[in-house]
């Protein structure tokens, strides 16, 4: 488990790129914490809960990026757990505690792809669940639709109506990030999105993910937004600027088709 907390005026130590394939492994993790406060004021505050899709490529401080470059003050926390769905992470505690600890304006849920049909009732069980404790301590549930492995590709329709479901159950917003894959590669069918477990998301699938989050968050359009972000962990990303443009067109097409504020 790792519990991480960044605003956009701090950065920490800078470390390298890793694709974590925790989903395929049962592990605890570690607590990592960087003492850091909300800033005061009217900025945004997200606590993301999920597994390795949510944490490879360090997602939320992606987001918190792209929200910087647009002149906005986002502070992000993580909980993540290798290869858990929700039930676990609400028997494990630690998110819950998270939830608690702040005054969240939103909490990003994140599980496996739950296509299938049982599911789909444990996403929308466990939302439902975890979505009481959200309204309790004042804030809002958040969806974040990820997508299928690479040979389950036919299942995109099912991994986005389990998610938009949980999030229509609880009034809460839906990120379509894995229909702005499919947007990408409608443009570019060799869009390199997947790692190479044909999986877990690449730098620029956690970019288009990102987008697609920040874009909701805010009710704004990705498109222009810069291609190479400084991480607050010090991290450097940078997409080829066409690749970043037509990634940006396909999640500002998949917001605006699926996406809910």
């Amino acid at each position: 488990m790792t519990i991480r907390g960044h605003r956009t005026s701090i950065a920490g130590a800078a470390s390298g790129f890793a694709i974590i394939f925790s989903l395929l492994f049962a592990c605890t993790g570690k607590s990592d914490t960087y003492g850091l406060k909300p800033p005061p004021g009217k900025s945004l505050r997200v606590l993301f809960i999920g597994n390795s899709l949510t944490s490879a490529n360090d997602l939320p401080l992606m987001v918190q990026a792209l929200a910087k470059a647009a002149g906005k003050t986002l502070y992000v926390e993580s909980v993540t757990l290798g290869g858990a769905n929700l039930e676990d992470h609400w028997n494990d505690g630690q998110a819950a505690t998270a939830i608690a600890s702040k005054k969240w304006n939103v909490v990003v849920l994140q599980q496996g792809p739950s296509s299938l049909p049982d599911s789909r009732v444990h996403l929308r069980l466990w939302t439902k669940k975890f979505d009481e404790l959200i309204r309790s301590a004042g804030g809002r549930t958040a969806l974040y639709m990820v997508w299928p492995e690479l040979e389950r590709a036919a299942f995109f329709d099912d991994v986005r109506d389990s998610y938009s479901l949980a999030a229509s159950d609880v009034n809460g917003l839906f990120f379509p990030a894995g229909e702005a894959f499919r947007a990408a590669w409608r443009r570019d069918p060799r869009a390199p999105l997947y790692a190479s477990d044909d999986f877990h998301p690449s730098v620029a699938g956690t970019y288009t993910a990102a987008l697609s989050i920040y874009g909701v968050l805010y009710k704004r359009t990705p498109q222009g937004l810069p291609a190479r972000l400084v991480l607050a962990n010090g991290q450097v990303i940078d997409v080829p600027q066409a690749l970043a443009k037509l990634l940006q067109d396909a999640a500002a097409e998949a917001n605006q088709t699926y996406g809910r504020p």
